[in-house]
């Protein structure tokens, strides 16, 4: 915890209050889009922390622009928001080259395949490793906002991991029930960058 406490991006003392009875939880966010209708969703129940650890995103440009719009986001979420709802930010390591070591062998897989299967794992690993070192109560993620990933593999990837780290995970498809829908007019309330394609090389090229 107080690796996280000492963050550029700490997490605010008020969520750590005794007057604050909300479990935290650990939100990963692939981007800022598909973070915004999970993030009004969750905040009213949950003390939130939003991690950004996206290390398939392969282009530091195209990475520097979706944490841009995160931040964006979760500046204007707290503008309007009562303060028990504000959300907090966390920025994992930016560490492509272990990304690219872990899918070697699965560079030519359909987007969908293995190679996304490796690519939840590592993201979904490092957020429960990281929720259970700064003491939250659960974690989640953002991914199955999007109509083009695997809720299912998702899950049950996450639930295996969870079980390992000792934490909960809200095992939740994000897109049901208008979600991904949210996201398209969050997005553009906000103005908000919206990606065309997943964030690796090889899913640019499968887009």
């Amino acid at each position: 915890m107080e690796e996280i406490l000492n963050s550029e991006y700490a997490v605010p003392e008020f969520l750590y209050n005794e007057a604050v009875s909300k479990p935290t939880l650990l939100l990963h966010s692939c981007c800022g889009p598909c973070s915004a209708p999970v993030i009004e969703d969750l905040a009213p129940s949950y003390a939130v922390t939003v991690y950004f650890y996206n290390p398939n995103i392969t282009d530091p440009a195209e990475y520097e622009e979706r944490l841009k719009s995160q931040k964006k986001f979760i500046d204007a979420y707290n503008g309007r928001a009562n303060r028990p709802d504000n959300v907090a930010f966390l920025e994992g390591e930016y560490e492509p080259e272990r990304f690219l070591n872990e899918v070697k062998g699965y560079e030519n897989e359909p987007e969908g395949g293995k190679r996304c299967g490796v690519c939840f794992r590592m993201r979904l690993e490092k957020t429960a490793e990281t929720a259970s070192l700064g003491g939250f109560d659960c974690f989640a993620t953002t991914l199955s906002v999007s109509p083009h990933k695997n809720c299912s593999m998702i899950n049950e990837i996450a639930l295996d991991i969870c079980a390992r780290y000792g934490t909960g995970f809200i095992d939740r498809d994000f897109k049901k029930g208008g979600g991904y829908q949210r996201s398209v007019e969050l997005s553009k309330e906000h103005s908000l960058y919206r990606q065309n394609y997943c964030g690796c090389g090889f899913s640019k090229g499968d887009k």
